[in-house]
């Protein structure tokens, strides 16, 4: 019936997508937004708040509700910028550090999983067509 509805197609592929790295991620407490989030945090220490919501490329307010999440779990850490009170850099704590290699291993996993089922090219073809959409409809 939605063979050829992009809507109905990429719904129901994040939700299968979101199924499996929930998954992955239930070890460490973490919801798949969160750990991607803190990733980024562990990746690129300092960043500021926007900056992080602009990369994951979500709302303010999203952003700043996942880490709070994080911070509650006492993963982040938020300081103020020197050069302007209200902006606030993100970094991550020891405890965050501790997890950083086990983290990433969760999420390679799920994707040397996905790309063993649909083949590498194709796994491939799909994350670079589906960012090629999504940038077109900005």
């Amino acid at each position: 019936m939605f063979d050829h509805c992009l809507y109905f197609n990429t719904t129901a592929l994040a939700r299968q997508l979101e199924r499996q790295w929930t998954v992955a991620f239930k070890p460490f407490d973490l919801t798949p937004p969160q750990a991607f989030m803190l990733r980024a945090v562990l990746d690129k220490p300092g960043l500021l708040q926007r900056e992080i919501a602009s990369a994951l490329v979500i709302s303010r307010p999203t952003a700043t509700r996942a880490l709070d999440g994080l911070a509650a779990k006492q993963l982040i850490e938020r300081r103020a910028s020197e050069r302007d009170g209200r902006e606030l850099h993100i970094y991550p704590t020891s405890a965050a550090q501790e997890i950083h290699a086990a983290l990433n291993e969760a999420s390679g996993r799920v994707t040397r999983r996905l790309k063993k089922l649909l083949g590498e090219d194709a796994f491939v073809d799909t994350v670079s067509k589906v960012r090629g959409v999504r940038s077109a409809l900005k």
